[in-house]
């Protein structure tokens, strides 16, 4: 193990420090603690260092060659030249910051244009941009729902539509996920009127891949008056005639009042935004917390972005060249005989038989040259271990063939073991 995934303070010493902790700092030590004896000595998954890219999906990680199979990156657009080359020019003319909130000096016409360009592609009048995903969550959701409101949303949503549901002071529970009959039974027992609820779910679930029944949920909604907000960070440039994600897919953008994504999986940097149609939500970004109290986008990964959105919505290659090979990757996987989460897309995962197994198999992968993302609660949906993978426009078919491979091997050897 290199030095870059060394732990300061692991094993007995730790623990010993730990019981001298009281309060606070000794319920996040022994957290910590739990967390380094599971590892063990090992490659610690939550250290992992990339040394160099070569590519959207190539990269070197301790010394190693190594293949991406756990990035978001998946149309490759945050090497592609001309969104560096829209980064440089604006790095050139505008600094490296704004150094301010968009409501001071931070508010550039570079904000503006990026704004109308993504408000322009969802064919909304318009959008509003954050500084992260995280951020569009919970501004969009804590600008629209209050006290006295109330906010049922999709039992398996990120943490960042959680975490917005409770700084938002409103009422909220979650509904069965993808049931829109548990949905329909909870708007039906609510003590208010359906104009204060808000129903937020997304559109690509991405720890197993699975897509949101967009269409149906927001039919059920929409039947009783509530607002639906849809999550389309992992749906963006993957889904629907243009890439706007699983919404437009399942032909239901009429029956949504807002959408929100992030610019830090297809688009290839970070940030995030919500669109609208409705006159009435104008007010929002004046309402979003985090929109008025933190630092704007830097004006290169602005530069960026708005490329970025340009070129998805031009060039539908992109999402075929993805599918492709996502779905020559899926019929390998289950042909070797493992079990996917959902139907075979770009993003999926891999059960596995529990922690020891998938810390096992995880390390097996990356010692060949293959990285993928390991998932543990609380982080999965039943307490699930899995191994996450994504395929990019980016990778090439040796790449799907060598990863496949791969798993053939690690295949062969847990049944002779």
């Amino acid at each position: 193990m290199s030095d870059s995934n060394a732990h300061p303070e692991s094993g007995s010493h730790a623990i010993a420090a730990t019981a001298q902790l009281t309060g606070i700092l000794r319920r996040v030590a022994t957290l910590g603690d739990i967390l380094d004896r599971s590892v063990g000595d090992a490659t610690h998954p939550l250290r992992i260092q990339i040394d160099r890219f070569d590519s959207p999906v190539h990269a070197v990680i301790d010394g190693r060659p190594t293949t991406l199979f756990g990035t978001n990156s998946y149309l490759g657009l945050n090497f592609d030249p001309r969104c560096i080359a829209a980064a440089e020019t604006a790095l050139r003319e505008w600094g490296t910051g704004s150094t301010a909130s968009r409501v001071a000096s931070g508010n550039q016409v570079g904000h503006t244009n990026l704004e109308r360009t993504i408000a322009a592609y969802y064919g909304r009048p318009d959008a509003i941009v954050f500084s992260t995903g995280f951020m569009a969550n919970l501004g969009a959701i804590c600008g629209l729902a209050a006290e006295g409101d109330l906010i049922l949303y999709d039992a398996f949503c990120h943490a960042s539509i959680i975490d917005a549901c409770r700084a938002s002071g409103a009422a909220f529970k979650p509904f069965r996920h993808n049931d829109p009959a548990d949905l329909a039974r909870m708007l039906d027992e609510a003590t208010i009127p359906p104009s204060r609820i808000l129903v937020v779910l997304e559109g690509l679930y991405s720890v197993w891949g699975d897509l949101g029944a967009v269409k149906d949920l927001a039919e059920v909604a929409k039947a009783r008056g509530a607002l639906v907000l849809v999550d389309e960070a992992h749906g963006l440039g993957l889904y629907g005639e243009t890439g706007r994600g699983v919404t437009q897919a399942q032909g239901a953008e009429h029956l949504v009042d807002a959408v929100v994504g992030t610019f830090s999986k297809s688009v290839g940097v970070i940030g995030g935004y919500c669109v609208t149609s409705h006159p009435a939500l104008k007010a929002l970004r004046f309402l979003a917390r985090a929109y008025l109290y933190t630092a704007s986008l830097p004006p290169a990964v602005v530069a960026s972005a708005r490329t970025a959105i340009e070129i998805i919505g031009s060039e539908p290659e992109l999402r075929a060249n993805v599918w492709r090979k996502a779905e020559k990757f899926c019929v390998g996987v289950k042909a070797l005989g493992y079990g996917l989460c959902a139907a075979p897309g770009p993003v999926g995962a891999i059960k596995m038989r529990g922690l020891v197994q998938g810390l096992n198999f995880w390390r097996d992968l990356l010692d060949r040259g293959i990285y993928v993302n390991i998932l543990v609660p609380p982080a999965t949906p039943g307490g699930e271990v899995l191994l996450r993978f994504s395929v990019s426009a980016a990778h090439t078919d040796e790449d799907v063939d060598r990863f496949l491979s791969v798993l053939g091997e690690l295949s062969v050897e847990a049944r002779t073991a």
